[in-house]
C-alpha cells in the first residue's frame, strides 16, 4: 500500500484509522466500459470490508458525457455569468464559458438565472455558496479542465454522472456484494458523496476519511481508491 506524493495514507476518523489506498490506471476514455475498468484494476484489490470510492468523472467519461471544448459554443449569456464566478486553485468550476453553458444546458436556464441571483444577494451579507446550494449537485459536478488536468481531458469539459447510486449498486454486485462502493466527487478543499451503497451517517463518516482528497488534484492517474478499516 502506498499513498500519492503529499498525502498520508491513513486517516482517523471517530477513534478509528483507515487506510485510503489509491489504485492507478490507465487513462479512462470515452468509449471505455466502467464494469470492464473495475474489472481490471479493483477486482483483485479489494477484500471482504472494504469500500470501493470511484472518481465521478470517470463514471461520466463512460456514460459519454465528456465534451471537447470545440464542440461547446457557449451563448451570450454563458459568457456574462462566468465572469463572476471565482475561480479556485483546485478547479475552475462555472468560471469559464464553456462550463457556465453546459451548466445552463444540464439545469436549465431559469435554475441558473435563479441561483445566480440568489448568490447576488447573500453574498452581500457575507454569506457564500448559495449558488451551488440552489443549483444544485448537476452544477456542482461538472469539471472544466485546469492547467493538471490530464490529456485529453484538459481541453474538455466533464458533466456530473448520470444515476450514481444505481452505478454503486451495480459496481458492488460486480465485486461480489461484500464490499462497499461509492461515486464521489472529492477535491481539495472537501467533496460530496453523490451515489453510495452506504446510509446517510457512512456517506457523512466516508466524506471525513477523504477529507484530504487521497487521490490527488493533478495527474496522479488515480480515479479509484480503497477505503481499509486498520
Amino acid at each position: 500500500m502506498q499513498a500519492n506524493e503529499g498525502k498520508a495514507l491513513e486517516a482517523s476518523v471517530d477513534g478509528k484509522s483507515y487506510a485510503r489506498i489509491p489504485l492507478k490506471t490507465r487513462v479512462i476514455m470515452p468509449g471505455d466500459d466502467l464494469d470492464a475498468v473495475i474489472t481490471e484494476y479493483a477486482k483483485d484489490a479489494v477484500q471482504p470490508g472494504d469500500l470501493l470510492f470511484v472518481t465521478e468523472k470517470i463514471v461520466a467519461i463512460t456514460q459519454g458525457r465528456s465534451y471537447r471544448l470545440d464542440e461547446i459554443t457557449p451563448r451570450p449569456l454563458a459568457r456574462f455569468l462566468s465572469r463572476y464566478v471565482v475561480r479556485t486553485s483546485y478547479g475552475i468550476g462555472l468560471g469559464m464559458p464553456e462550463t457556465m453553458e453546459m451548466a445552463l444546458r444540464e439545469c436549465g436556464t431559469l435554475r441558473i438565472l435563479f441561483a445566480a441571483g440568489v448568490s447576488v444577494i447573500t453574498k452581500a451579507f457575507g454569506r457564500r455558496g448559495d449558488f451551488y446550494r440552489v443549483a444544485g449537485d448537476k452544477a456542482r459536478a461538472i469539471d472544466g479542465p485546469t492547467k493538471n488536468t490530464i490529456p485529453p481531458y484538459n481541453e474538455a469539459v466533464v458533466l456530473g454522472p448520470k444515476d450514481p447510486r444505481g452505478v454503486a449498486e451495480r459496481l458492488q454486485r460486480l465485486l461480489g456484494g461484500d464490499v462497499d462502493v461509492a461515486v464521489v466527487d472529492i477535491n481539495d478543499i472537501g467533496g460530496n458523496i453523490l451515489g453510495s451503497t452506504l446510509d446517510k451517517a457512512g456517506e457523512r463518516r466516508l466524506v471525513e476519511i477523504l477529507g484530504d482528497n487521497p487521490l490527488g488534484q493533478a495527474r496522479q492517474s488515480t480515479p479509484l481508491g480503497i477505503v481499509r478499516e486498520v
